[in-house]
This record gives C-alpha cells, structure tokens and sequence, in this order.
C-alpha cells in the first residue's frame, strides 16, 4: 500500500465502491485525453482528499503485539479501509514501519461472526438476550457463588488486549464485588518468570530499555526470540544496526529468521538456557572480563555467583546443551569487548519450569559485565501481546499483587486499597492462572469470568482445561466471538475491539500510549469498561466512572509509579515511560541509571544452579517438542483467522522436522504427521527443515484444528512464577497413516477436525 494521500485514498475508494467512484471511472477516460498531467495529478489530489474527508480517521496504536507501533486508521464508520504510519514524531517505537498485521489485519472486526448481543444458555443451546437479562444472569450466577461457598470459590481471567483502564477496573472488580484474590492473565503463561526474575535481581519485572537503546546498542544477545516474525518492527531496528556494525549474537533451539543476521549463532537444546548462560558468565569472569567498577560499586552477591558457575565447564556445557567450548568463549569476549550490550528473550526463555532461574542467570550476565542503566545498554523482554506489559502486569490484575506491583501481603499497602476500594481484602496470594484449572478439581473454584482470553486453547494440557470449562458451576466469557472457550459458558457478553474504544496501552519499553476510537462498537457490543461497570452496580457497588481518564486519574491516585501518567499528558507528548511519578515528571526512558528498585538500591545477583526440563525424552518418547509464532499468524487466531490474505501465507500449524529424522521416518514435507506426547496427540503437515537439530521437532500454536496444548504438561510449573513448561516436551512422531493403526490416544485431535482457531494466549 502506497503512503501517499492518494494511495491511501485509491485503497478505500477499492474497498468501498463508493458511489462517486463510478463517476470518476466515467470520466477517466476523455480526462486523460484532454488535460495536462499536472492538471490530473491536481484533480486526483482534490478528489482523494474530498474522500479523506468522508471518512473517520484516529491516530491510535497497535491491537497486535506490545512493540507499541502508531499509525492512522481509517474507517467508514462500518469498517476499518486502511492503516497508515503517522511521522517519526507521533510514533516513536516504529516511525513510518508497521508489520503486515498491524497494516492488513483488520476483517476481524467486521466479521460476520462477530459477537454483537450477549448470549445466554438455555436447555444446552445459546440464544439470543438482552443486556439486562444476560448482565442479571451474570450477576445472579456469581453472587450464588460467593454467597454459598465465599469469593474465593470465583477466579477472574483478565485480558492483555484490554486496555490498561479496563483491566484495573478488573482487578478491582475480582477484590471488591467478589471478593478474591484470583485474578490473572496470560503474562502467567508467558512472562510471569521474567517479572519474577527480574524483580528480585534488578527490582522492576519489566524492560529496562527504550527503543533508543535498541537502536543504537553495539552489541546484541538474544535467545528463545524469533524477532524477526513475532516482533517484527523491533527485528528491523535490530537488522539496521548490525548492518551498521553491532554485533548479534542468537542462541536458539531453532535457528531462526534472525538468526541469518547473525554474528554468530548457537544451536542449544531446548530447556538448559541456565547453563549456556553460566558458561558464558564462567568465562567472562574467570577471565577477568567482567566490569570490576560495576560490580564493586552497584552489585551484591557477586562473590555467589562467581563460585555457582564454576561447575558449568565447557565441557559440560557442550555435553547438556550442545554448544561448543569455543561458541561459548567467542559470544563472552564479544560481550565484554562491547562497549554496549542489550540483552533480549522471549518465551523460548521463560516458559520452562524453572524460567524465573533462566531470567535470574541472563540478569547476572548483564550485571557482572555491567550492561544496565547506561545508554546502549540493558534487559529488554520482548512482550508477545498489546498490553501484557501495562494490563497483563502494571495495572494489577494478579493474584498477589495490586496496581504497580504492589504487594497484597504488604498490610499498609493492602489498608491503601481497601479505603480507596471500601472493602475488605484478604492478605493471602490468590491463585494463578492454570492454578485455577488445578482448584478446579478439587471443588476449590466453582466460577469463573474469563475475559478476553481462551483458555480452552491456551492453557496447557488442554484436555483437562476443556474438563474444567465444562464442570464449573458458572462460566461468564467476555470476548469478540464465541470462541472455544466461550462454548462452555453460561452467558457470552459482547465486548469491543481496540479500534472501538479509548483508552491506554503499555508497550514492551513502557511507554505507556493512546488508543484511539475510530469507529462505534459492532451491534451491540461494549467496551469492557462499561460491562464491568454495569455488572458491579448490579452486584451492589455504585461505579461511576464518565469516561476512561476517569478510571486513569484513579490509577493515578494509587499506583506511584503511574502517578503522572493523564490520559491528557500521554496524547499531547506522544507517550510516556514509566515510572513516571507525578505531572511534573518526564517519564523514564532507561531503567537503573543511578540506582535499582531495591532497599539498598543494589543490584542482587543470585546463584543459579544447575537444572533441566521437568520431562525429558526417553525411548517411549524420544524428541524433544518446542513450540512458537510464525509471522503470518497471532496467537491463537481470533483476529488472523479472518483476514483472507493472511491465511493464504500460513493456513494451519505444522510440525519442523530435520532432514536425518524425516529420513529416518519415511516423511517428506506436506505429509500428515501424528505427534504424541504421554498427554494427548495431534496431526500435522511436515515442514522438512534443517532449522530445528534432529532431535527436536518444532510446531507453532495457531490453530484449534491442531490445538497443540494437547501436548503441553499443565501440573509442573515453575515454582516461583507458576509458569508452564511450553517449550519442552517429549513426543513421538510417525507418519499418520501408519499411526492410524494403533489405537487412538485420549483428547486427540485429527487434522481434519472442525475448528476455528480463535482467542488469544
């Protein structure tokens, strides 16, 4: 799509026929013919913008992934004809870039299977209802709940693609009107291991970088991130700066798109990240190569980790993850050569079992060569969804913490929250997410209200997630379709997109920005806000908030570290980097720079030992399963799903097999493949691919027909962030028709079966 008014003016002119198109096809012709080309170029340039004119346009910021990418929309009040990137000034994470999502991926929120009325369940089938009858049954359905078996037998979902408003206003809803602690989000099933990590080394769970540092680094480690296709704005800003001279290097179990850019890439078996990491840390300090001056001056327990890692020898380290001495040796004396480093991950970090000591081992890496708070320098995680960073965390829609991180067992913040609140909280943790499926079992928890979340795909071990939907006593889904998860429910309730609403959104560098309505809500959806708002008022609590800034400017008033942050501050300067403590404050660009977020203002490094996968491949099972994104899909489908052109790139999940293995197997790319974990099975097509080792098999996550969660394990979770073990899992493969044979495996889901791959992990 060209960037150029009549570009954009000739894209929505295609999209939507409009009458006076017909008109101007008329006349094309003998115009052509008659009139100098300067006199056209005018012509066309006064009709675009008469179009422009006619349609509603918003500067708001991306619903796809927390790179936090600005541009216009533009919609004719029915649907969303185009994206176009605003100036550099306006966008200060993507400039004029936007991914082929955030410029294309918008049928979703006209689709005919949009969910425009609330839902209600009657004799086993849904029918149509009005809000009142649905938001009473709603409310009824719950507060039965609370007032038999108390507010802890209820758990809330939250959404990471609500905006930052929606989802204090949900936490808030699960401590005052229900009464519970159980409130989580889909940072349990990605993140949650880098806030914990992070927080008790550096003090904040979060970036310490700004785009700023991305760009102008000289040096990168990156490891579990396939940047490139989950990230792909921020990929480019890294490409551009290696092809300016800074270094890349990429451990991965794949080797990935970035990695092509890479200085050097390491292939490492999935699950022992922690002790490739020591190794590096062994031989940085064993070399002397760590920053001496940091250390002494901003660090305590170094002296601990110095000693930890002197068990992770080359020798090893090569044994448990593959990688040679001299990978190890090159990538620490590329780091410690560096004036500057930023170190990054994703999910192929965190989703382990033990993913908070992962996080733990790359934050002493950083420390001991003394690559924080200084530009250049830095941890950035890379988050996977809009707002993970500001809904999923920041506002406080977790279990045991309040808005801004701050702690529920803390009794003088807690006595903050119950006068602002006026009520009772308990000081007990509640329970995570895929806790909640596990209390479930045990009568624990009773009801749930998921909102923007599919659970029935994204949990893992989904065949006990489906068993647990279906035995609640009460089910409310909030969402923009009737997805798999929300089959289950007893009431559906219509909520809005982002391009239908106004509010904030926090990106991965904490840049808290403006989201924008574009256009009214489809039918007779609603903004989350306000159906939470109605449901509390029904439950006895008398909300009544006017707008969005209102929910803010209470925010404000309760959470430090978002205490200047105004819905008016952040669209007059563009954004604003948190902590930003009061109006008078700028906002901060980069973590760290005079002190961490810690009592003594230090940094803590810990000891990390070794540890490996809580299941590991054996005869029966003898590959390892790792799982992912690709670029032409977004999670589990309920926006990509839709739009027509994505799909034709990646129509469904597939499974990346080596070439030795395929081999071996008799399998050859596009060949249905059954994989099998001890949990369940699924069947795929084969990509035949030297990308993955041969003894790892790779699958992505997108699709329902395949549902790849059938194989994940939802009981062995890391201990200190409740973290599933998503990327490791031990399988088997065989072509499909000789596994056809043997008898089915429980909760199996062929290739062929009926699904429409929606909802968001």
């Amino acid at each position: 799509m060209s960037d150029d008014p009549d570009g954009v003016a000739g894209y929505m002119q295609r999209a939507k026929q409009q009458a006076l198109a017909n008109v101007e096809h008329v006349a094309e012709g003998t115009a052509a013919e008659t009139l100098p080309e300067g006199t056209l170029f005018e012509i066309a340039q006064s009709i675009g913008d008469r179009q422009l004119e006619e349609l509603n346009v918003a500067d708001t910021t991306c619903g796809y992934c927390a790179v936090g990418c600005r541009f216009d929309l533009y919609s004719d009040g029915e649907e969303v004809l185009a994206a176009r990137p605003t100036d550099d000034e306006d966008a200060p994470v993507n400039g004029i870039s936007t991914c082929v999502k955030g410029k294309f991926g918008y049928d979703f929120v006209d689709s005919d299977d949009r969910l425009t009325s609330p839902l209600v369940r009657e004799d086993g089938e849904f029918r149509v209802a009005t809000w009142d009858e649905a938001l009473d049954r709603v409310a009824e359905g719950l507060g039965d709940i609370r007032e038999r078996h108390g507010g802890d037998a209820l758990s809330v979902i939250a959404s990471s693609k609500a905006t930052n408003e929606e989802n204090y206003l949900m936490g808030k809803f699960a401590r005052q009107v229900l009464g519970t602690n159980s409130v989580d989000n889909c940072n349990r099933l990605c993140h949650s291991s880098t806030v914990a990590g992070l927080a008790k080394t550096f003090g904040y769970g979060a970036a310490s970088v700004s785009v700023e540092d991305l760009e102008t680094t000289d040096c990168y480690l990156l490891t579990g991130s396939n940047t490139t296709e989950a990230h792909p704005v921020i990929a480019t800003r890294i490409k551009q700066n290696v092809r300016d001279g800074a270094d890349l290097l990429v451990f991965d179990p794949r080797e990935v798109q970035i990695a092509e850019y890479a200085t050097q890439y390491s292939r490492v078996d999935p699950g022992y990240d922690a002790v490739w990491i020591n190794g590096i840390i062994r031989h940085v300090v064993n070399n002397d190569l760590h920053d001496e001056q940091f250390v002494a001056e901003r660090t305590t327990g170094f002296e601990a980790v110095k000693e930890s890692v002197q068990e992770f020898t080359p020798e090893r380290v090569e044994a448990e993850t593959g990688v040679p001495p001299e990978e190890i040796a090159a990538a620490a004396e590329t780091i410690a050569a560096a004036d500057t480093c930023v170190f990054g991950w994703t999910l192929g970090l965190t989703e382990h079992s033990h993913g908070t000591e992962n996080v733990m081992a790359m934050a002493n890496l950083a420390a001991v060569t003394g690559n924080l708070g200084k530009p250049g320098t830095g941890v950035s995680p890379f988050r996977g969804q809009n707002n993970v960073q500001g809904g999923g965390g920041d506002m406080g829609p977790l279990p045991d913490n309040f808005p801004g991180y701050q702690d529920v067992a803390d009794d003088e913040v807690r006595a903050k929250f119950e006068d602002a609140w006026d009520c009772e909280i308990s000081p007990e943790y509640g329970h995570y997410t895929t806790q909640m499926f596990l209390a479930a079992d045990e009568g624990d928890v009773r009801g749930m209200y998921v909102i923007g979340e599919n659970s029935a795909l994204s949990e893992p071990g989904v065949n006990h997630a489906e068993d647990v939907l279906a035995d609640l006593d009460f089910l409310v889904v909030q969402d923009l379709f009737v997805t798999e998860t929300a089959r289950y429910a007893d009431v559906v309730l219509p909520a809005c997109s982002f391009v239908e609403k106004t509010g904030t959104f926090t990106n991965t560098d904490r840049t808290v920005q403006m989201v924008k309505q574009v256009m009214e809500p489809k039918g007779d959806s609603r903004p989350d806000w306000k159906i939470l708002q109605d449901l509390a008022r029904r439950m006895g609590r008398d909300w009544d908030y006017d707008s969005t800034a209102e929910i803010m400017a209470e925010v404000n008033s309760l959470t430090p570290l978002y205490g200047g942050v105004t819905h008016e501050r952040v669209d007059a300067e563009g954004g604003l980097q948190w902590p930003c403590w009061d109006e008078d404050h700028p906002g901060t660009k980069r973590l760290y720079a005079d002190e961490f977020d810690t009592d003594d203002g230090l940094a803590h490094l810990h000891a990390v030992g070794y540890s490996e996968p809580a299941e590991t491949p054996d005869e029966t099972y003898p590959f390892t399963l790792t799982t992912g994104r690709v670029l032409y899909q977004y999670h589990t489908g309920t926006m990509t799903h839709r739009e027509e052109g994505i799909m034709e790139y990646t129509p469904s999940d597939f499974v990346e097999i080596h070439p030795e293995t395929a081999a071996e197997y008799g399998i050859e790319s596009g060949d249905p493949v059954r994989v099998e974990s001890e949990r369940g099975a699924i069947t795929v097509p084969a990509q035949v691919t030297d990308r993955v080792g041969p003894e790892t098999v790779f699958a992505p996550i997108h699709f329902a027909d395949s549902a790849v969660n059938r194989l994940t394990d939802e009981e062995r979770l890391d201990p200190g962030a409740a973290t599933p073990e998503f990327k490791v899992s031990a399988v088997r493969i065989a072509p499909a028709d000789d596994a056809a044979a043997s008898s089915p495996t429980p909760g199996e889901t062929p290739a062929d079966d009926a699904g429409t791959g929606t909802g968001d992990d």
